[in-house]
């Protein structure tokens, strides 16, 4: 019942970003070269559902290196006209043109001296004419069955809205490094910053023993520690192997008295590796591929400072 009605909306705005990439132009190239030579911030200001949709612009700018905030076109008039100066760029959005609050700011703006970069879906516009660039985001109709409520139009503003802000990003080189520092928090923050040496297990916690040991004598350290893996050492401190609780199941079934043997000789050998200053999300994939639960990180010796496990990831959310 609703299937065909839902695909219809979507198509109809699928379209409406569509025919928005053909009618782009040298307009865009000029709205893109203003904006970067921004030395201010971009001042997003709207109403409505486009306000809403210019508060979006406006984080998406933010969090990709165009300093930028919104103003409400409705509070501009009422004193938030003072925080614009000559050295932003406005980035007005109405699809009329003719919204009065945006309308009325008009000669504030040029007052200041800010440039002016209209979205808007009538190009002949009250807006439009008084604006130092154009971006056409029209719509042949929207996805609302009466052709009132904005659906396709908000679609078409904020996707051209994400391809100025790529843009800007690319034009700005714009790299991971600078997206982290934007994102320190959440999920996006920890992928791109959270290392290895932030969250792996130290001191008492990172379980060290020597080929020579007995396992039972290797099964109390890793208890002590309250790991869930030991890293086994030569007499030169290097990495030789790990021991863990898969290694113990494996042997029970054909080592009569493994508590007696050499972890030496059923430990696994070679293990997969990292150093400290790798980022965790790294770790992450290692154990993913590996399909292990225990990761020893090493220094530049192949000497093990610290143990990193699976659960380790899960606590600070990357999991």
């Amino acid at each position: 019942m609703y299937l065909a009605q839902a695909k219809r909306v979507l198509g109809i705005e699928a379209s409406a970003v569509s025919r928005l990439a053909r009618r782009l132009g040298a307009e865009f190239n000029d709205a893109i070269d203003i904006l970067f030579r921004c030395s201010g911030r971009v001042i997003v200001t709207g109403m409505g559902k486009g306000g809403i949709i210019g508060r979006k612009i406006s984080a998406t700018l933010s969090s990709t290196g165009t300093p930028s905030l919104f103003l409400h076109s409705a509070e501009a008039i009422h004193g938030d006209l003072g925080r614009v100066t000559k050295d932003d760029v406005i980035l007005a959005i109405s699809n009329s043109g003719e919204t009065e609050e945006v309308i009325r700011l008009l000669p504030l703006i040029k007052k200041i001296g800010t440039r002016l970069i209209a979205l808007t879906g009538n190009v002949r516009s009250t807006l439009a004419r008084h604006s130092d660039v154009v971006l056409d985001v029209s719509v042949t109709k929207e996805a609302c069955p009466m052709n009132l409520a904005p659906t396709a139009s908000t679609t078409a503003t904020l996707a051209m809205g994400d391809a100025i802000a790529v843009c800007l990003l690319e034009k700005k080189g714009f790299k991971e490094k600078d997206f982290a520092f934007f994102h320190p928090g959440g999920i996006l923050g920890k992928k791109l910053l959270l290392k290895v040496e932030d969250i792996m297990r130290q001191g008492q916690a990172n379980c060290v023993v020597r080929e020579g040991d007995l396992v039972r004598d290797v099964l109390v350290a890793v208890t002590e520690a309250r790991a869930g893996a030991a890293s086994v050492v030569n007499k030169k401190g290097i990495l030789t192997g790990i021991f863990t609780d898969g290694d113990l199941r494996r042997h029970l079934e054909t080592e009569r008295q493994l508590l007696t043997c050499l972890v030496k000789d059923v430990m696994t050998k070679r293990p997969a590796t990292i150093g400290k200053e790798r980022l965790a999300s790294e770790a992450l994939r290692i154990l993913k591929e590996k399909r292990i639960d225990e990761l020893p990180v090493v220094d530049a010796k192949g000497r093990p400072i610290g143990m990193l496990d699976v659960q380790d990831l899960l606590k600070v959310g990357l999991v």
